[in-house]
């Protein structure tokens, strides 16, 4: 394994529209989603350690879930683990990281990634991310791999590239916002539109320069703490001064305004399982299209629905079509899948009774 490859692993999230599994105590990473016997994090984990030193990938999460991480991840030091005490978004908490990582090599190129994506084709993503780090150590870029879409997504932000490049990697024209479903298809039948991912991938001097360039406030702030980075000092300087910091990602505060930006399309299958339906499509079905997680059912006249509950509990089910039926400790959830973009708004009501 290379030494000079690092992750910069992102599980801070709360996943809100998975409610009532996923909680702000317990979020999403931290379960088994896909029933396969391994939470989310732990599958990325996993995914990660294929090309990059287990002791070079760092957990970024909130400080209320360090015990989780530690539990999860027992391969894992506590050094490894960087705790957010506030919630600020992507970018302050991807420049710390940088700033340690850079400190602690200089040569460093390094992979940001979410910890609660689907990947199947794990052999095909660790050759795309080689690609990516041999790019990246050659030259001055910061690069994402790009998703290729499906569908006319309207929930997800694209990348466009440039449609004349023949390159296997791709120079980034501009990132493009969440589109409606006309605008989203025409980026489809465009041809040079990828959905964007949130996997990123540099070197240590790329990243730290651009914020140099581009959000000077932001790195001042954190070039203030590089004695303590490494040390035991490090936790206290964080504790004091990242709230400080600007509540932005790292989209907007540097890929946006950067010109050495690329793009590699990924070979692999992907879903960034933000709701119950992506989860949906990337679960085994039954005849009638219903995907059952942890459960044991009975199923009449009962389609497209996603079932989820303790495997203890039988639960009968006649004449749902395309819902999504979730039993939890002491909430039970029966919710059309075509409206799971407000199982967010649910959540708020519910934490106020």
């Amino acid at each position: 394994m290379n030494n000079n490859y690092y992750a910069i692993l992102m599980a801070g999230g709360v996943g809100s529209r998975f409610w009532p599994v996923s909680t702000t105590d317990f979020p999403k990473q931290f379960h088994d989603m896909l029933g396969s016997g391994e939470t989310l994090i732990q599958k990325t984990f996993a995914r990660l350690s294929n090309l990059i030193p287990t002791e070079n990938i760092l957990i970024l999460t909130n400080e209320r879930y360090n015990d989780l991480v530690l539990q999860q991840l027992p391969m894992v030091k506590q050094e490894q683990v960087l705790l957010e005490p506030a919630m600020r978004n992507t970018a302050p908490c991807i420049l710390y990281a940088s700033l340690k990582i850079k400190k602690q090599n200089p040569n460093a190129v390094m992979v940001v990634a979410p910890s609660d994506h689907w990947i199947e084709d794990e052999a095909a993503f660790t050759n795309d991310l080689q690609q990516c780090f041999d790019f990246c150590q050659e030259r001055n870029a910061l690069m994402t791999l790009g998703i290729q879409p499906t569908f006319p997504n309207t929930g997800f932000g694209y990348i466009e590239f440039d449609k004349a490049d023949t390159n296997p990697i791709k120079k980034v024209n501009q990132f493009r916002e969440k589109p409606d479903y006309e605008t989203a298809k025409s980026f489809l039948e465009a041809g040079n539109f990828l959905w964007n991912g949130g996997i990123f991938i540099w070197s240590a001097q790329s990243v730290t320069a651009a914020f140099e360039k581009f959000q000077p406030q932001m790195n001042a702030l954190f070039q203030k703490g590089l004695d303590s980075y490494n040390t035991a000092q490090e936790q206290q300087f964080i504790l004091d001064h990242y709230a400080q910091a600007e509540n932005i990602s790292i989209d907007y505060a540097v890929l946006e305004k950067a010109d050495n930006v690329y793009v590699l399309p990924a070979t692999f299958d992907w879903n960034d399982l933000g709701t119950w339906g992506s989860l949906h499509e990337k679960l085994d079905k039954d005849h009638q299209n219903n995907a059952v997680v942890n459960a044991t059912v009975i199923l009449e006249n009962a389609s497209n629905n996603i079932i989820r509950s303790n495997a203890q509990k039988l639960v009968v089910i006649d004449g749902l079509d395309d819902y999504i039926i979730v039993d939890n400790d002491n909430v039970l959830m029966i919710y059309p899948k075509s409206k799971e973009q407000d199982i967010k708004r649910i959540t708020a009501m519910a934490d106020k009774l």
